[in-house]
């Protein structure tokens, strides 16, 4: 049997990708109305914006996917908001800057009291722990627009974060290079990525009910896939007024650890000791029937956040983590040979060219 894939499950991430190269013509025409303000190529994790006198602003925008649809199979709401800010204030996070504000734009399929009062609690809770504000949003009525699992609780959440950052400070891994520690901030599971994949696997091809109680985890399905995404804020930041040899950061989403690649420097990333990935992605993968590569592709197996630093300061990010109640891990190490590859060599993985093969 084929193994199955994310594109199988309705997510083709080869032709978004075709698409954004094609839009992102228009997007980079719109540099010049305000001529070298956009301090980033498009396609980091947030971009800056030069305010002159050496300072700028990091910007991000993203949502939190089908995540949603578990919320509304559990009819439970009050997590994804925690979900909303920390895609976005962890991407601003990864060029260095800290982040100090969130915007959110919910589309609903009709006002419901109930569900915009835990949307909003999650919401807070997330910007409690990224340690932001929320200074304005949007709520969109659009009933025709927008159907979900869940009669009348259909919506979306998207967010912006911004942030604040010295523009000599900015940190984009050009100055990566061999030797240098990856230290891994271990996940709280599978974040807001994959989420298509998983609930075709558990929920389509296995009929499996949000309810069902699974020994490995210790509780339901729906509550497992639920699990807020991790904020890595408090202590990156922390990390950063310490002055450390800091190199390079990556929140590690979609495309996994190939998310590593996104950094300037023509090197190489070798993952060889990464812990045990949390029990859900065995499951995930054993009753999906799931390639290491697509895992690889799809999956943060673990690791939510990578720190790249010079060896003399990798034991002090860890101790940072350690403080703030974060479990870190020396995963692996840079490999100056110019090939700007993503080894895992644990899984006889090669990752280059947007893509996970064996070897």
């Amino acid at each position: 049997m084929k193994d199955r894939t994310y594109k199988d499950a309705g997510v083709d991430s080869a032709q978004q990708d075709r698409i954004m190269h094609n839009l992102s013509y228009w997007v980079e025409q719109t540099f010049r109305f305000r001529p070298n303000t956009v301090k980033l190529p498009l396609g980091y994790f947030a971009n800056v914006i030069d305010l002159g006198n050496g300072s700028g602003i990091a910007v991000s925008t993203d949502g939190v996917g089908t995540k949603i649809l578990i919320a509304q199979m559990m009819n439970k709401y009050d997590t994804v908001g925690i979900d909303c800010v920390a895609m976005n204030v962890n991407d601003v996070l990864a060029v260095g800057a800290t982040p100090v504000a969130l915007l959110d734009y919910i589309a609903v399929e009709r006002p419901h009291d109930d569900l915009m009062t835990q949307l909003v609690r999650g919401l807070y809770k997330g910007a409690e722990l990224g340690n932001v504000t929320i200074p304005g949003g949007e709520i969109a009525q659009v009933r025709e627009m927008i159907r979900g699992v869940r009669e009348g609780c259909a919506f979306d959440l998207v967010g912006t974060a911004i942030g604040t950052i010295d523009l000599s400070r900015i940190l984009t891994g050009r100055d990566a290079k061999e030797g240098d520690v990856i230290v891994g901030l271990r996940s709280t599971g599978v974040h807001s990525n994959g989420l298509t994949l998983a609930r075709r696997v558990f929920f389509t091809d296995h009929h499996w009910s949000v309810d069902k109680y699974l020994s490995e985890l210790g509780r339901t399905i729906g509550e497992e896939l639920l699990e807020p995404t991790a904020i890595y804020v408090k202590e990156v930041v922390a990390m950063l007024d310490a002055n450390l040899n800091i190199k390079a950061l990556a929140h590690i989403t979609s495309t996994g650890f190939l998310n590593m690649s996104r950094a300037a420097s023509d090197v190489s990333y070798v993952i060889d000791s990464l812990p045990e990935p949390h029990s859900i992605f065995r499951l995930i993968q054993n009753f999906g029937g799931i390639s290491d590569e697509e895992m690889f592709f799809t999956y943060n197996m673990g690791i939510g956040f990578c720190v790249i630093v010079a060896p003399e300061h990798a034991d002090s990010v860890r101790r940072i983590a350690h403080e703030h109640g974060v479990e870190s891990h020396f995963i692996g190490h840079v490999a100056g040979d110019g090939k700007k590859e993503v080894r895992v060599p644990q899984y006889r993985l090669l990752g280059s060219d947007g893509k996970f093969r064996k070897i």
